[in-house]
């Protein structure tokens, strides 16, 4: 098989990413106020969940 290298064919130019479309001032203070209830209630969560089992195997234990 022949390869001519003389008149190498070049690949066309890949076209430039677009970037990402920034939010808005709304979307950042609804998204920030989701991360903040969302590691409040990691800290909460866990002691409300132990305060319902308590409660409900205090209502079985009648």
């Amino acid at each position: 098989m022949f390869v001519d290298f003389r008149n190498e064919w070049t690949p066309p130019e890949r076209p430039e990413p677009k970037p990402a479309p920034r939010q808005n001032k709304r979307a950042e203070s609804v998204a920030a106020w989701i991360i903040g209830f969302n590691l409040l209630m990691l800290l909460v969560g866990p002691l409300a969940g132990a305060t319902l089992f308590d409660a409900v195997v205090a209502l079985f234990r009648r």
